[in-house]
Order: C-alpha cells, then sequence, then structure tokens
C-alpha cells in the first residue's frame, strides 16, 4: 500500500531499474515528460494523477480497482492514519 508519493514514487523508480530502464526511456515509453518522471519519483505530491497512473502501468505496477478494496475496521487505539495532515483544531462540529 502507497502511503505517500514518496512512496509510490520509490517504487516507481525500483521497478524502472529493475527493468533497466533511464528516466529518459521510462518518459518516451510512457508518453510524459523527463521532467514529471524525475518529480515523480522524488514524491511530489503535486504530480497529476492520470500521468502518474499511466506510468505505473508502463513499468508494470497496478493499482487496482479501487472500489473493490474493503478497508479493514480501525478502532479508536488503532488509527493509521496518522501519516495525514491534521487541519483545523480537530474538533467535530
Amino acid at each position: 500500500m502507497f502511503r505517500s508519493a514518496r512512496d509510490f514514487g520509490a517504487a516507481i523508480r525500483e521497478k524502472r531499474k529493475a527493468i533497466g530502464w533511464t528516466q529518459t526511456q521510462l518518459a518516451a515509453r510512457s508518453g510524459t515528460g523527463e521532467r514529471f518522471i524525475v518529480d515523480l519519483e522524488s514524491g511530489k505530491p503535486s504530480c497529476q494523477l492520470d500521468k502518474s497512473l499511466i506510468v505505473a502501468r508502463t513499468v508494470g505496477i497496478e493499482t487496482g480497482d479501487l472500489r473493490a478494496v474493503q478497508p479493514a475496521p480501525l478502532s479508536p487505539d488503532d488509527d493509521d492514519l496518522g501519516f495525514l495532515p491534521t487541519f483545523g483544531d480537530g474538533r467535530s462540529s
């Protein structure tokens, strides 16, 4: 499971290197620019999702159908969302 843009970018980089492609080759094969691949692999959070998914498929990473994912129930003591930013004061309205 990818928890951040950095995790996703690292997976792309790892697969690209395992295949033996340069960033330039991956960019050409996925129809993107080399700068996009550099940003994606470095974990830039503002990379375009559509292009990112195309690159992932190009190197063989299948992201699956998110509609089919069954999330595990979280108990209040088992908050697995600590990686998310917190907005506001955290109180419910």
